[in-house]
């Protein structure tokens, strides 16, 4: 299962990537307000957390598990990293990218 979540993932990893030191902002409801972290922090805890909850889905059956296929997440993010490092080299050879 491989769906629209997945490709999200894959953008996501390949954002960490791409603009490493980004700024995300982030809106708490119960207080709120809204502030600015940095994107390896937020997608750091959004990656832990899908790994949480696919190993918590190994051994669970379909019908109890609402669905959502964990691994397709961790799996487009574990791609969008690698085609983020494929494209920031591809970028720097053909713009002489500095960072």
């Amino acid at each position: 299962m491989v769906g629209a979540s997945g490709a999200i993932s894959a953008v996501l990893g390949a954002y960490l990537i791409m603009f490493p030191a980004s700024q995300i902002r982030v809106l708490i409801l119960i207080f709120f307000r809204s502030f600015y972290i940095p994107a390896i922090f937020f997608l750091g805890f959004w990656i832990i957390q899908q790994m949480f909850a696919g190993i918590g889905s190994l051994g669970v059956n379909e019908q109890n598990s609402g669905g959502v296929a964990w691994w397709a997440h961790i799996g487009g993010f574990l791609f969008g990293i690698a085609a983020g490092f494929i494209a920031k080299k591809s970028y720097r050879n053909k713009y002489k990218y500095v960072e």
